[in-house]
């Protein structure tokens, strides 16, 4: 009986100690994220209401590509989260500076390594998947559980395989052309506006061409991502490698349309600087257009703030926007839905071998969210003004901007959007190799385009269906 009272008392003990162990663990056994106060969420911590311990502080990582420009906005945001959040603290890794596709390698070294990723700016919904099927990054459901949220409701584009996510869209980028309102002027030409096609982009580029040899002003500039390869196809269809039903856009005419005009603006118009002249000497779309070498350069709305900043790109001249040329009747591609526009953008992610989830969580929430006057690019999140965003945008030097063709572009009543791709591709870096290398030899060789085109969809079609046995 004696033994017997004294196992039941070291039981009770134990028990005793058990719950105030549990009790005095309060920082990272649970999922509630009430701290950060653009959540929305009412489950907040009981130490975050005053009383109880501080939690224990944490140091995280949040890798991105920033340029000298946009680093110390992005600074500025981390700072202020840290100041609302002062138990994390975040480090600012930026792998390339400016250059999102040589930093997307960067961080595929980093994470085959082994090396412990918190929190990614990721640049596109196809990077994010890629990544996520190699299993390299953190499925979120549980964590939007735990606040009570539904993705749909919050984000416009969200990445996901199997019914899991994997991205947070942090921007929206809209594309538009941006043009020199000055030359414009001096050619007597109006700002374009939506319906506007690329035979008269090609057009336009003609008048707009003016001097020769090295002071020549071309009439256009294209850059050397995908993007310039085929606009149509990356512009007004909802998947910039594939249809919906799965196989390749490569075979679609705006493919052969664009190749060829991009060709003869350089040959026979001369109103684009070649693209061989583009490669060798690694031009930059921007200075190109602010330094008066291209009169018109497709772009994005990562771009609004370039015109009034004039310490880091002097010029002299009004920029003026218009949307993004349409396809002609005889090159419009297959399933077009009139005219609506493709609207990317870029994601937060959180590594899979984070050893900090919840505040990578936290960090995600608050950039994707934040109304800071430190954001340089409209939000991805739905409840975002992005209206205020483009005046604080455009800053003080209101008077180098056409403001009404501005917003025309990008809210005018003939702007709609497409959908989002049901189409989840993992391999989107194998298909963009498949076109650069194919519009390169194209360009710079003397194939026929339609031999060109054929090669390109044979050798498309082949990676879709290695990937998708």
């Amino acid at each position: 009986m004696k033994n017997k009272n004294v196992m039941l008392i070291l039981s009770l003990m134990l028990a005793i100690v058990t719950v105030l162990s549990a009790c005095g663990n309060s920082g990272n056994s649970g999922s509630n994220y009430g701290n950060n106060p653009e959540s929305g969420s009412s489950a907040v911590p009981s130490n975050a209401q005053g009383g109880g311990k501080s939690e224990e502080q944490v140091t995280i990582k949040y890798y991105n590509w920033d340029n000298e420009a946009t680093a110390p906005n992005t600074r500025a945001m981390l700072d202020e989260f840290e100041a609302a959040n002062p138990n994390i603290k975040v480090e600012h890794v930026v792998l390339v500076p400016g250059n999102s596709v040589e930093m997307l390698k960067k961080l595929d070294f980093l994470i085959s390594s082994g090396e412990a990723i918190d929190v990614i700016s990721v640049p596109s919904l196809d990077a994010v998947v890629e990544r996520a099927s190699r299993g390299a990054l953190e499925p979120l459901n549980k964590y939007y559980e735990a606040e009570g949220l539904v993705a749909e409701d919050e984000y416009y584009v969200n990445p996901q395989i199997d019914g899991q996510y994997y991205g947070m869209q942090n921007t929206t980028t809209y594309q538009f052309i941006l043009l020199n309102k000055n030359a414009l002027d001096e050619a007597g030409l109006p700002i374009p506006t939506y319906g506007w096609t690329w035979d008269d982009f090609r057009e336009y580029a003609k008048k707009l061409n003016k001097g020769e040899g090295v002071d020549k002003r071309y009439g256009s500039y294209f850059h050397t991502w995908e993007l310039y390869m085929n606009p149509p196809a990356q512009t007004v269809m909802r998947n910039p490698f594939r249809y919906e039903d799965g196989t390749t856009n490569f075979s679609d005419p705006t493919y052969k349309y664009f190749f060829q005009l991009r060709k003869d603006m350089e040959a026979i118009d001369q109103s684009a600087k070649p693209y061989a002249d583009v490669l060798a000497a690694k031009l930059n779309y921007r200075t190109e257009f602010f330094n008066d070498d291209a009169a018109m350069v497709l772009s994005g709305s990562w771009m609004v703030p370039d015109p009034g900043n004039l310490e880091q790109y002097p010029h002299d001249f009004v920029t003026a926007f218009a949307p993004v040329p349409l396809p002609p009747a005889s090159a419009q591609p297959k399933d077009y839905e009139g005219g609506k526009y493709f609207v990317g953008g870029g994601h937060l992610t959180m590594g899979a071998t984070s050893k900090h989830k919840e505040a990578s969580f936290k960090l995600m929430r608050f950039m994707t969210t934040t109304d800071s006057e430190h954001r340089t690019e409209f939000s991805g999140w739905k409840k975002a003004d992005s209206t205020a965003l483009l005046d604080r945008l455009i800053g003080e030097n209101k008077n180098m901007y056409d403001v009404e063709s501005l917003k025309n572009t990008l809210f005018g009543e003939s702007i709609e959007y497409l959908d989002a791709s049901q189409v989840v591709t993992t391999f989107g870096s194998q298909l963009a190799k498949v076109l650069a290398d194919n519009f390169s030899k194209f360009m710079l060789g003397s194939d026929s385009v339609d031999d060109i085109q054929k090669a390109m969809a044979e050798e498309a079609t082949k990676v879709i269906e290695e990937n998708t046995k």
